[in-house]
């Protein structure tokens, strides 16, 4: 389905439905549709990992596998031109490979900030700022800091 109507296109619009339809949903498809083929991704994945809708596949995939009920939620929206700020919170329990690590069964709730940059309805630039620290201790896979 290609984005014909300029509401659909807004840039605030595109963010809002790739979180809600692609990662909470598990939607996969709608990368396709929503994410740019030369997406400039920021946001550092590690070695190998895919470019444009393919890239943004595989992180929607990875963190399903690892956290099946696994949603990322909207908390506030800035936006400016074509470029949109969101601060996410994101949450789930760990049923699958996370990170390398074998399955806790604990829950985490996560603080994420995305910016992306929109043209003619897709992204095609982001940055995104997961709290990972927090999410591992939260696994109990990383030490708490201790107070002196």
């Amino acid at each position: 389905m290609a984005i014909t109507d300029t509401m659909d296109s807004a840039p605030e619009t595109v963010l809002r439905r790739l979180i809600n339809e692609g990662f909470s949903e598990g939607r996969l498809e709608v990368a396709d549709e929503l994410v740019s083929d030369d997406c400039v991704e920021h946001q550092n994945y590690g070695p190998g990992h895919a470019p444009g809708a393919e890239g943004v596949r595989s992180v929607i995939g990875s963190l399903r596998a690892a956290f099946p009920d696994f949603q990322l939620v909207v908390e506030d929206v800035a936006v400016h031109g074509d470029v949109v700020w969101a601060r996410n919170v994101a949450s789930g329990t760990n049923h699958g490979s996370f990170m390398g690590h074998p399955p806790t069964g604990r829950s985490i709730r996560v603080d994420v900030i995305d910016v992306v940059r929109v043209r003619d309805g897709r992204i095609v630039e982001h940055w995104g700022v997961p709290d990972r620290l927090s999410a591992l201790m939260q696994l109990g896979l990383a030490p708490s800091p201790q107070r002196q």
